[in-house]
């Protein structure tokens, strides 16, 4: 599985912890260093099964600057919003944790990131 987080985020680092004590195999994206790419981001969408402005932190200052609260939210305009957070990463909802049968969780609660666990199947140990 890999977890695309922000180390300074402490739902981050609350996730790595909890797939740390649950021995999870998991690689980090620090994805504001290696930010995604649209076709990135169009595969995780399809992982998680939401649109673009489900996982965007619009209270974000350049959410505001951008004006993403006026953007539509329809299929027409899914590419802009794709376009804008992998021009934006900063704007992307964290951590998002890709879990190895294919599907995809935001894990902002700790029920999402054991849930995510135990998608990737429990008890494997963690390199680190």
């Amino acid at each position: 599985m890999e977890i695309w987080l922000n180390p300074a985020c402490s739902k981050c680092r609350s996730a790595v912890e909890i797939l740390d004590e649950e021995g999870a195999r998991y690689t980090v994206r620090k994805y504001l260093e290696d930010p995604p790419s649209a076709d990135d981001l169009r595969g995780v969408l399809a992982r998680l099964g939401l649109e673009p402005w489900d996982i965007t932190r619009t209270q974000e200052a350049e959410a505001r600057e951008l004006g993403l609260a006026e953007w539509e939210r329809t299929d027409a305009a899914r590419e802009r919003w794709i376009a804008a957070l992998a021009a934006h990463p900063r704007l992307i909802q964290r951590p998002i944790i890709t879990a190895d049968d294919g599907s995809a969780l935001v894990g902002r609660s700790e029920e999402a990131v054991r849930e995510a666990v135990a998608r990737a199947g429990s008890g494997e140990t963690s390199d680190g």
